[in-house]
């Protein structure tokens, strides 16, 4: 098998142009499709002679986009699917310096992760419009629910909500990348190594880049703090974006809360996996795989309003007064909106 041709993080190829809304059928194209091929021969246009007037046809039932009676439909499904395979085996695909894969994750990972996020968690997003519709920015949200599953749909909310259609490139901890099979997703899926270098390199490049400050304490809290949010670090990601001139906007996700409600921690079996810790819910591991379903909550996923960072100096990144003040800015508003939203909710499921 060949190997993947890889481009630099930073060329223009690696990002699609911008799509005018949300699509929910249809197969969907990957970022690079809309670029013109080098061996694409452009055709004249056919100018039809006008049509006589005539009696107007019976209107007859509609037909959806790729339905088996289109004309050409699954074929050209079947057609795509075949291309996708062929680049797959030959190795004739672009992954950039990190290892991100546009294709894959457009036509498979968002494909897998989609019906989950819109049927499952029933995902509602709001102020997507507070993402720039270009450049670089620093997404900052709170983290919750066990297993990281509210970084896959942040993901995928900011990729099927937002006009643009842009992709969030996650920062993830170590733990990811030393785990088989899930390290190769992740670096297909765009995911990135949770150091100040590779985020400051993405924000430079004008990449949308997510981080979630708290981290392991926020993820494997007890179930009775849920909602209040950790200790956010020392401020590493408002220096990275004080360094890349790039703007900061809160997120808070509820909902992800309640998917595995932790009520224990196995510390013992923890230590022996070298996880962070391993959790105990009503349901795991006393029925097994089944109890590691997760629970069909309620999302919500609320952008806020993103705070500049362009104004201030290039040594205002090393003052450690400044970081705090804008990390404990941030961290407040994913509180406080985490606490509107949780009073504005009927009920935890619906």
């Amino acid at each position: 098998m060949a190997d993947a041709k890889v481009i630099p993080f930073d060329d223009d190829r690696s990002r699609g142009p911008a799509r005018p809304g949300r699509r929910r059928s249809g197969p969907r194209r990957p970022a690079s499709a809309a670029e013109p091929r080098q061996d694409a021969v452009a055709r004249p246009a056919t100018v039809l002679p006008p049509r006589q007037a005539g009696p107007a046809p019976e209107p007859g039932p509609a037909r959806q986009d790729g339905e088996a009676g289109e004309p050409g439909g699954w074929e050209r499904r079947l057609a795509g699917s075949l291309a996708f395979l062929r680049r797959r085996l030959t190795g004739e695909y672009e992954v950039d310096a990190f290892g991100y894969d546009a294709e894959l994750t457009d036509q498979v990972l968002m494909s897998l992760l989609r019906p989950v996020y819109e049927k499952y968690f029933r995902v509602e997003v709001k102020g997507i419009e507070n993402i720039p519709a270009e450049g670089g920015a620093l997404i900052v949200a709170n983290h919750s629910g066990t297993l990281p599953l509210d970084g896959l749909m942040l993901q995928v909310a900011v990729h099927d909500e937002h006009p643009a259609a842009r992709h969030l490139r996650l920062l993830a901890a170590d733990l990811v990348f030393m785990l088989p099979v899930v390290n190769e997703l992740a670096r297909k899926a765009g995911h990135t190594l949770a150091c100040a270098e590779d985020a400051e390199r993405l924000l430079d490049a004008g990449e949308l880049v997510g981080v979630m400050p708290e981290g392991f304490k926020g993820l494997g809290k007890p179930f009775s703090e849920r909602y209040k949010l950790q200790r956010f670090g020392r401020g590493g990601f408002v220096s990275t974006a004080l360094r890349a001139g790039a703007p900061i906007v809160p997120c808070s996700i509820v909902g992800a809360e309640e998917i595995y409600p932790m009520v224990g921690n196995a510390r013992t079996v923890a230590r022996l996996l070298g996880f962070p810790y391993f959790p105990l819910t009503p349901t795991f591991p006393w029925l097994g795989p089944l109890g590691a379903v997760p629970l069909p909550t309620k999302w919500t996923i609320q952008f806020g309003e993103p705070i500049p960072t362009s104004g201030y100096a290039p040594e205002a990144a090393d003052d450690p007064m400044l970081m705090f003040n804008l990390t404990d800015q941030v961290r407040e508003r994913i509180q406080h909106t985490l606490y509107e939203l949780l009073v504005r909710r009927r009920s935890v499921f619906f």
